[in-house]
């Protein structure tokens, strides 16, 4: 089963998501992981958190309004968050919730981003999770390929060292 968090590092970086796949977890013992999980348990303190859901876990759903909120700290990675959402949205469809809406929320920035699911949304989604299939596959991961935020990643010491 591919997860939400899965989905989410196919953009991020490949090697990440095969050793996140493979139970190699370094996040434990990231600030940035942390901080990130504080702002999204502090965030809509009043409604549930995290619905979980065929290995995705939603931050919150407004069952009123049928849209799926997504916490973010930050909007450095915004199409990553986009196609996480998409992807929630695409599970909710596929086990017939249907006319459901997604928005990312960025409570530090005070700003909130609408996301839609349309037929070219959906495709990418497909092809995407054939991709991951194809990642999870292979035996030894991915060789680092070093981006800009590496050095602030919970797996970089196990990737340049």
């Amino acid at each position: 089963m591919i997860t939400g968090t899965m989905f989410a590092y196919y953009f991020h970086c490949k090697r990440h998501l095969w050793l996140f796949a493979n139970h190699i977890n370094m996040e434990f013992n990231s600030d940035v992981v942390q901080i990130g999980r504080f702002i999204s348990e502090t965030t809509y303190q009043r409604e549930k958190h995290e619905i979980h859901l065929d290995g995705i876990a939603i931050d919150y759903f407004d069952r009123a309004k049928n849209i799926v909120h997504e916490i973010k700290k930050s909007d450095k990675m915004e199409m990553l968050h986009v196609r996480q959402v998409q992807y929630y949205l695409y599970i909710l469809k596929s086990k017939g919730v249907l006319g459901t809406q997604a928005i990312i929320d960025y409570p530090k920035l005070r700003k909130r981003l609408r996301v839609p699911l349309d037929e070219d949304s959906e495709q990418f989604i497909k092809d995407t999770l054939s991709d991951i299939e194809a990642v999870l596959m292979l035996e030894q991961p991915p060789d680092p390929v070093r981006k800009k935020f590496c050095r602030r990643c919970a797996y970089f010491e196990l990737c340049y060292s």
